[in-house]
């Protein structure tokens, strides 16, 4: 087989109606930079003819390689497939809704060749987001970056280049639930950034509202802190140094100015308000532990059912 210089990974779900445009600019892009190439992509259960296009594709461009995943397992984890199955020296996650540009791709192989092997693509703008979405993305890489013992880019997706021996390292990481943004920085090694404006999407309609975007939120936290859980214990006993304070006062007053009936509202906030703290305590701590639980299974990452210009490996860590 021939030796692969530049892998392009894209995780694709629906996205039927950015195929052409997409391959259009990529192929232009690709064609231009005098360097062996193959373009992996996993259709991850779309529901609509993304499938039948992109095998289309393939039959008219083997260099189009497809994973076709047994059913829709999430973006981080179609992602983490391709990166399994890409042979470049240095691979590229990008979108297949065009808001990552192809047109960087050569920008980030020069940052490559000079010895980095890591090179992410940070969002200087926005363009196309409502400004309810830039400031709950804002607030959510400040969290992320006061409570995570890994410093993770602000305002930088999966459209990056890595280094194979940074893919290696991320082949050898088992967790099923994956924070792609976070691995990418925890693996370390020698890393820059470019810098670009973000254009709206190219076609088709988003599928990452608000809930998804929380419980991605929620992902990346959990997978690379445990402030939260710290946090409890410390507050508790905070709790707990104010309410032995309270009741040496009550005492005090008590054997002064003698016994005093207690307030009703007072006792019905107190109770409450620890009510709501132990809900919230709860709810962290088990989502800590549906995270251990998902692990232990120990599941396949993936399973492919179809493979179009790839070959089928024998035996995978992560996928069948």
């Amino acid at each position: 087989m021939m030796k692969v210089e530049l892998s392009i990974v894209i995780p694709m779900y629906n996205e039927e109606l950015n195929l052409d445009s997409l391959f259009e600019r990529l192929l232009r892009v690709i064609s231009q930079l005098d360097s062996t190439y193959e373009i992996i992509c996993i259709n991850d259960g779309s529901k609509d003819n993304t499938l039948e296009r992109l095998v289309q594709y393939h039959h008219q461009y083997p260099e189009i390689k497809i994973i076709n995943l047994s059913r829709n397992f999430g973006k981080e984890i179609a992602l983490s497939a391709g990166i399994d199955y890409a042979t470049g020296d240095a691979v590229i996650p990008i979108d297949a809704d065009l808001q990552d540009p192809p047109e960087l791709i050569g920008l980030l192989l020069d940052k490559w060749r000079e010895g980095y092997d890591v090179v992410y693509a940070t969002r200087s703008s926005r363009q196309g987001e409502t400004w309810l979405k830039r400031f709950t993305a804002k607030g959510f890489y400040q969290t992320l970056s006061k409570l995570s013992f890994i410093s993770i880019p602000s305002n930088t997706g999966d459209f990056r280049l890595l280094d194979r021996r940074v893919v290696e390292a991320l082949k050898k990481m088992p967790e099923r639930t994956r924070f792609m943004k976070g691995l990418f920085a925890w693996v370390g090694f020698k890393q820059t950034a470019i810098f670009f404006e973000r254009h709206p999407r190219n076609g088709g309609k988003t599928t990452w509202n608000y809930w998804r975007l929380w419980n991605l939120a929620i992902e990346g936290i959990t997978s690379f802190s445990s402030v939260p859980l710290k946090i409890w214990s410390y507050l508790g006993l905070l709790i707990s140094c104010f309410s032995f304070i309270y009741a040496s006062f009550l005492i005090i007053r008590t054997l002064i100015l003698g016994i005093d009936v207690p307030g009703y509202a007072s006792i019905i906030v107190a109770i409450l308000f620890l009510g709501g703290i132990q809900l919230i305590s709860l709810g962290i701590i088990g989502e800590y532990l549906s995270r251990v639980y998902e692990e232990v299974k120990q599941r396949p990452l993936y399973l492919v059912r179809d493979y179009y210009g790839l070959t089928p490996p024998f035996s995978r860590d992560r996928g069948e």
